[in-house]
């Protein structure tokens, strides 16, 4: 079922530092599922053991499609502290699917891609506008407020924040 858009411009309710996370696959071969295949299945596993984990860090995420070859997934973070630590826990699923992914990578010839970004934005280094939109984006991950609690313009929420 479709979310219903919020009427008139809203803001996220976000404060203090936010960890934005990029991260995705590219489809290289797509005759060959079995380079591919195995790490378009690993991320959902490990974003949902990060929600069922209360105080991961991951305060949202969403899986977006670029074209037919292209998967990627934004997540945000409360802290790149915590985005790192569960990147390297030994009791996560991300060690085991790095590991597996880094094998998979050297046997694939090119089968498939993977990137990802990291930014940490300070407190009063971003903003955002929802106009008629549902909750999207980092809205979604922390709730929104209308527009003018925070500042009619881009510079004023900007302001507010720093």
């Amino acid at each position: 079922m479709p979310e219903k858009p919020i009427k008139g411009r809203m803001t996220a309710r976000a404060d203090g530092e936010v960890t934005v996370f990029l991260i995705g696959m590219r489809i290289n071969k797509f005759r060959a599922p079995r380079d591919w295949w195995p790490v378009a299945r690993a991320m959902p596993r490990m974003l949902k053991e990060l929600s069922r984990e209360e105080g991961s860090g991951l305060i949202g995420a969403r899986t977006l499609i670029g074209g037919p070859r292209l998967i990627y997934v934004v997540q945000y973070w409360d802290s790149k502290e915590r985005l790192l630590a569960y990147a390297s826990a030994a009791d996560g699923a991300h060690r085991p699917a790095w590991a597996a992914f880094n094998r998979r990578l050297r046997e694939a010839h090119g089968g498939v891609g993977f990137w990802h970004e990291t930014y940490a934005v300070p407190a009063g280094s971003y903003e955002n506008v929802y106009v008629d939109m549902p909750e999207f984006g980092l809205g979604k991950a922390t709730g929104v407020v209308p527009v003018g609690r925070r500042g009619e313009s881009a510079a004023e929420r900007l302001a507010a924040r720093g």
